[in-house]
């Protein structure tokens, strides 16, 4: 088990982690940007999903507004060929398995509060 969560992680080119066209991918990152805004809300963070192509996640804390970040969302593959998501920073290092967006948000909070 990797610190992401999922087995065996392995970035992986999306035409190798499925065969899914570019709207079910948008779609399904988008679903997993708005799950972790959700639990980023319960942080006291404000989350914004940018829906422009690739959908990203903009965080900022209350009365600090330079302090900010932007996640993304992005497809890989385990050693089976396995579809897993990934949460991603901005400078592109994995961040969390986005099955588990809580896991994600204190990550997170832990990084901007270190700001």
């Amino acid at each position: 088990m990797t610190r992401w969560g999922c087995p065996h992680r392995q970035c992986a080119d999306p035409r190798k982690a499925g065969e899914m066209q570019d709207g079910t991918h948008d779609h399904v990152r988008s679903y997993h940007l708005h799950r972790l805004a959700t639990a980023l809300d319960t942080k006291g963070f404000h989350a914004t999903v940018k829906t422009s192509y690739p959908a990203a996640l903009h965080v900022f804390i209350p009365g600090a507004s330079m302090l900010a970040e932007s996640i993304d969302c992005t497809p890989g593959s385990d050693d089976d060929g396995r579809l897993c998501w990934y949460y991603r920073w901005s400078w592109g290092e994995l961040l969390h398995d986005a099955e588990d967006p809580p896991g994600a948000a204190a990550k997170i909070a832990e990084v901007l509060a270190a700001r």
